[in-house]
């Protein structure tokens, strides 16, 4: 039976895999802090599974878990733009030295296949679309650099060390179990919460700026498929071979919109080129952005404590993105 390490399991996309690798018969692990992970998001398949409460960003005993272990895909990472202004240090541990230990407890362990979770933010705002994974690098916050030089350590083990490694550069994932935490962040977190309450959805500038929306069982397929290859040192956009306007998402919502300013340094759209993908990994994505707005609100109740967010608030809390990124 293969058995797979999963850092971040208890998290969005963690969860949705450990479901996948289940029922594929795998052997899982879960290592998570919980630190934005919920234990909630793993309740039906606790007795299935080894769970292992555990900070990858400290080195720990949590590495002799690696022994034996096939897969490791590596998901824990901290997200979102304001907190990653307000505190790099944590963003660095998290994302990156948290990153260079998971990838040495795999190389001193032996571990056959290693799968990053990348962020598509470090590609900024860029030149062409959809965008091809050479496109130039632009890191515009914290969260966005962290996550590349995570994505630079685990190419370069891969190489050096030859640990067979993927990195996946992830476009706008949504779907049942995205995080509520309490920063301001995803934009289905914003809006779902706002549903719930029967308040407008606070749209971002006009609302014709597009983004690429992965549904999430997409996503843990392209994990799926990316440990399975033979492919190694390798980058692939994982996107949902399309881009959909924020306009077109409060419609399928349905509900009044309130508009509040643009911001600075996000791209007008996103839209990944996800021909590397289908080529050599044999994947493609299955679902439509509208059959995934319809299965998230089948799991609306997910977003019951989740933060309501109004305009006033939104602006408080993006004071410090407007301060740095306005340039």
């Amino acid at each position: 039976m293969t058995k797979v390490l999963i850092t971040g399991g208890s998290g969005f996309i963690g969860s949705h895999l450990v479901d996948l690798l289940l029922k594929k018969n795998f052997e899982v692990l879960v290592i998570d802090n919980l630190s934005t992970g919920r234990l909630d998001n793993l309740k039906n398949v606790k007795d299935k599974i080894v769970f292992i409460k555990a900070d990858i960003s400290k080195e720990g005993n949590w590495e002799k878990n690696f022994e034996n272990i096939d897969w490791v895909i590596h998901l824990a990472a901290l997200a979102d733009i304001v907190p990653s202004i307000e505190n790099p240090h944590e963003y660095y541990k998290s994302n990156v030295t948290g990153t260079f230990n998971v990838l040495e407890a795999s190389k001193k362990h032996g571990v056959k296949r290693f799968i990053y979770s990348a962020s598509s933010s470090c590609y900024g705002i860029p030149d062409s679309y959809p965008t091809k994974e050479n496109e130039k690098i632009i890191l515009k916050y914290p969260y966005a650099l962290t996550k590349y030089l995570g994505e630079q350590t685990v190419i370069h083990w891969s190489n050096v060390y030859k640990l067979p490694s993927i990195s996946l550069r992830l476009f706008n994932v949504y779907g049942p179990r995205s995080r509520t935490a309490g920063t301001y962040g995803a934009v289905f977190g914003v809006f779902l919460a706002q549903k719930l309450a029967n308040k407008a959805f606070t749209v971002v500038g006009d609302g014709n700026q597009t983004r690429d929306f992965t549904y999430v069982n997409d996503v843990v397929n392209a994990i799926y498929k990316a440990a399975k290859s033979n492919v190694s040192s390798e980058i692939f956009n994982i996107g949902s071979d399309g881009t959909y306007s924020i306009n077109k998402l409060v419609e399928c919502l349905e509900g009044e919109v309130e508009f509040i300013p643009k911001r600075p340094g996000e791209p007008d759209c996103t839209w990944a080129d996800i021909a590397k993908a289908k080529r050599i990994l044999n994947w493609r994505p299955k679902v439509s952005f509208e059959e995934g707005i319809k299965l998230l609100l089948e799991n609306i109740a997910d977003w019951k404590d989740a933060p309501l967010w109004d305009s006033k608030k939104i602006h408080e809390a993006t004071k410090i993105w407007f301060k740095y990124l306005d340039n």
